[in-house]
């Protein structure tokens, strides 16, 4: 039952490492301050992110549980973090104001962008597990 033990840690520890950039790498690119937002008590940029996280994360679950190779993990991963961009700029596109919406805290704003990266992780997880 232990022998997998070490495999375990190994795939839960580069998951843990791969949403942390992902989440660093995302924060970068959007027009806002995510954190700073949250800190101060911001819904609308907290359930985006919080999304965007849950989104990845559904993604890593799928390609974790179908692989033994931890740069499969990586690769696939980095492929999940460019769909949850993509999903940003579709959604921060078609919503005029966008940035500014999160940035005011309309919650519809943070609905619609974490409810569309779930979505993708959903999307993504069914992609990868074929």
């Amino acid at each position: 039952m232990f022998e997998t033990l070490p495999l375990y840690f190994l795939f839960l520890g580069t998951g843990v490492i791969l949403i942390a950039l992902a989440v660093a790498i995302y924060v970068m690119i959007t027009p806002y301050r995510e954190i700073t937002l949250i800190r101060e008590g911001n819904s609308a940029a907290a359930i985006s992110l919080g999304g965007t996280v849950i989104g990845l994360s559904i993604a890593l679950f799928s390609i974790a549980s179908g692989t033994y190779d931890v740069l499969d993990l990586a690769l696939w991963g980095a492929v999940a973090l460019a769909s949850q961009i993509a999903v940003f700029v579709l959604v921060s596109f078609k919503l005029p104001g966008f940035r500014q919406g999160i940035e005011s805290d309309r919650v519809g704003y943070g609905i619609t962008l974490g409810a569309f990266s779930i979505a993708m992780g959903i999307l993504n997880a069914g992609s990868l597990s074929v």
